[in-house]
């Protein structure tokens, strides 16, 4: 890790397991050094344990999105460590019941939902700019999902429209619209922020009935987090490219 300060740096929030891990691991590949974000500092530790003994570069970064106290104390953190972030991947997110009717979906829930979905992308976001402002062209990517697609949850030959899910879906609906946001600020700065949706990946989030592995689900926010100075900004990728809104 002596070289930590001389590597392109990374943070990926929710990264010590499942398509974070996935994430984390190809970009500490691509030569970055990558900060695993962990609410729990055992798991996290155990994360970066794995990653280290297959001879990658990374660090934990103990660090809850859903509080605000945690997020910026995670970038104070950080911030004496290293001087600029060039990539922040927004990954962290939960389902809280899958199975309730939009009409019995307890309150309770569907804001405990949008804290990590929804508000925490946007605190994490709003703490870490000044790292990513110094860095050279830095990137951040949203991790969305298919059904954050108004166009794709409508549409009856869609696996998308098949779930109905009133807090999780809207919640990635509205961090669809955060990314256009903050996409839209960040430009002037050379700064690209990009929405991915992974597939349908095998996690915990869904009792891994998914189709695809977190390696597969990862790829396209490995991507988007290396685009080039031409790539797009302030749009919603998937592993067929473009996706609508």
């Amino acid at each position: 890790m002596s070289d930590m300060n001389t590597k392109r740096q990374a943070l990926v929030t929710g990264g010590n397991k499942g398509i974070g891990l996935a994430i984390a691991k190809a970009l500490a590949e691509a030569d970055f050094f990558v900060w695993i974000g962990a609410r729990d500092k055992h798991r996290g530790e155990q994360a970066v344990a794995t990653l280290q003994k297959a001879g990658l570069d990374v660090g934990l970064l103990e660090l809850d999105v859903a509080l605000e106290e945690s997020v910026y104390h995670a970038a104070a953190e950080l911030s004496t460590h290293i001087s600029s972030l060039d990539v922040l991947v927004n990954n962290a997110g939960i389902a809280v019941d899958m199975t309730k009717a939009p009409s019995e979906v307890r309150m309770a829930d569907m804001k405990a939902v949008y804290e990590v979905n929804l508000f925490g992308p946007v605190r994490v976001t709003q703490a870490f700019l000044p790292l990513l402002k110094a860095a050279n062209q830095a990137r951040i990517v949203m991790m969305s999902s298919g059904v954050g697609s108004l166009t794709l949850i409508t549409d009856p030959t869609s696996i998308y429209s098949t779930v109905n899910l009133l807090d999780y879906t809207s919640s990635k609906v509205a961090l669809n619209a955060v990314t256009v946001s903050f996409a839209k600020e960040l430009e002037p700065f050379g700064i690209k922020v990009n929405a991915v949706e992974p597939g349908h990946v095998r996690t915990d989030l869904n009792g891994n009935t998914g189709v695809l592995t977190p390696e597969e689900g990862a790829a396209i926010a490995v991507k988007m987090a290396m685009l080039g100075p031409d790539g797009p900004t302030g749009g919603f990728f998937g592993s067929h490219g473009r996706q609508p809104w």
